[in-house]
């Protein structure tokens, strides 16, 4: 599926409605075969070349929850399960592409305690402004999460809106260069 100025994150949640008919001819697809599909970003006007109007990476998701609305549209919650690069673009009643995935590594591993640190000091950065309540909720879950990688995506899809910095984060494959990216983003260091 392809979105304009819209991108989904590993371990992140992305609300959809389903109105398009091709849209829903695919998530029909998707909800009798696996119950995923990929987003990706829309770069301008699409054409019939895709690869010229579609981010080079996206992400698989999985339908989480889908309910079909009286007249035939749908509103779903999609979970982020992988980044994903598009490699060739296939005819078909809605984009469809072959697909290669890319895993998230964090290396060496020995920096996962310093890297997580400087992450869950970036979400308290964020949360400055927030009332207390949701601070402590917030730092209870970045304290449950143990990989950096992880950490790092679910702070990209809640806090980050910049559609051309989300692109920008997204595409980036290494994981200590994004959770330098972020770190400096959420606190300036």
């Amino acid at each position: 599926m392809l979105l304009p100025d819209c991108t989904l994150f590993p371990h992140g949640g992305l609300p959809l409605h389903i109105f398009e008919p091709r849209y829903r001819m695919m998530l029909a697809d998707a909800i009798q075969s696996s119950c995923f599909f990929a987003v990706g970003r829309l770069l301008g006007k699409e054409t019939e070349e895709l690869s010229h109007c579609a981010a080079p990476i996206g992400t698989i998701g999985l339908v989480r929850a889908s309910r079909e609305l009286d007249d035939g549209t749908s509103n779903l919650l999609l979970h982020g399960v992988i980044r994903v690069r598009f490699i060739e673009w296939l005819d078909g009643p809605y984009p469809q592409a072959r697909i290669e995935p890319i895993p998230s590594i964090f290396e060496p591993e020995s920096q996962t305690t310093a890297a997580l640190e400087a992450l869950r000091e970036a979400a308290e950065s964020i949360s400055t402004e927030l009332p207390d309540e949701i601070r402590t909720t917030l730092r209870n879950m970045s304290e449950q999460i143990d990989d950096p990688c992880i950490l790092a995506d679910v702070m990209a899809q809640q806090f980050l809106h910049d559609p051309d910095e989300r692109q920008d984060l997204l595409e980036l494959e290494s994981v200590p260069a994004r959770i330098a990216w972020i770190c400096k983003k959420f606190s300036g260091t």
